[in-house]
């Protein structure tokens, strides 16, 4: 048998009294949680930094837009469409793509489907760069015939790459650049162009070059960009942007922030913005 002495009793009762009272709170809490999707645990006897969990409770949408607001002072603009890949006359494949903040750093993905003798062949790539547009993080990968993947971590001016493909080890290999603004230009996803033309400084113009890794290729270079002004093009009045490396010459042309058209002479190659 249990014995209960009278004190306790009443304090039995206290409790019970302050947790119904405090019931109908906490039930709306949780209930609030469950719509919009907060953490539904809290805390009383708060002390002073927990002000703003409690701010995160009763006003979500200011957390939420806090979240989603751009990077002061970035060189990017949030972009988001798709590319036909025109090669000879012909449509090779499409891209779409989505450059976004997140946080502090903005995020540009594309995924391409190419077509080939093989099949078709699909290449997703998301990079993560501060809004200066130095890069932190890449991830590709691809798969068709044969499929493949790697990581790089960016950290300073090296980049430490881990390669996976199937049927083999990882293999790991880090690259070392002159300058922490590196251009990441990878095969089949063109929108990293558009992200090449937020490196350029539009108001000192001239060539300008940079430090570029080619990641499904492993292959570290230089490309030098430079403005060729305004050109009409299918219509519209559009910035050129000259881009040359060791092993080709591109041309890019914008409207404003967004890029509209990729130029490959060489390769008789179109990438078209529907």
């Amino acid at each position: 048998m249990k014995i209960v002495r009278p004190h306790a009793k009443r304090l039995r009762a206290a409790v019970a009294m302050f947790a119904a009272a405090l019931g109908s709170f906490a039930l709306l809490a949780a209930l609030l949680s469950v719509i919009l999707g907060l953490d539904s645990r809290v805390e009383f006897g708060a002390r002073t930094g927990d002000a703003s969990r409690i701010t995160a409770i009763l006003n979500p949408l200011r957390v939420v837009e806090a979240a989603a607001r751009p990077a002061a002072n970035s060189i990017f603009a949030k972009d988001k469409g798709k590319f036909r890949i025109v090669v000879n006359g012909q449509q090779a494949g499409t891209e779409e793509f989505e450059i976004a903040p997140s946080g502090d750093n903005w995020v540009a993905h594309g995924t391409s489907e190419v077509q080939s003798p093989q099949g078709p062949t699909h290449v997703h790539g998301t990079l993560e760069l501060r809004a200066d547009g130095t890069p932190l993080h890449y991830e590709w990968t691809t798969q068709g015939a044969k499929k493949a993947g790697a990581t790089i971590v960016f950290n300073g001016n090296t980049a430490s790459v881990e390669l996976r493909l199937d049927g083999m080890r990882p293999f790991s290999q880090t690259f070392t650049f002159g300058s922490a603004r590196v251009a990441v230009l990878d095969n089949n996803l063109y929108h990293q162009y558009d992200v090449l033309a937020r490196l350029y400084d539009w108001n000192q113009k001239g060539a300008q070059s940079f430090s570029v890794l080619v990641p499904q290729e492993m292959t570290p270079g230089t490309v030098t960009v430079e403005s060729l002004g305004k050109q009409e093009v299918a219509g519209q009045k559009l910035e050129q942007l000259h881009v040359k490396t060791e092993d080709l010459e591109i041309e890019l042309f914008l409207d404003g922030p967004h890029l509209r058209r990729v130029v490959s002479p060489s390769a008789n190659a179109e990438i078209i913005r529907e």
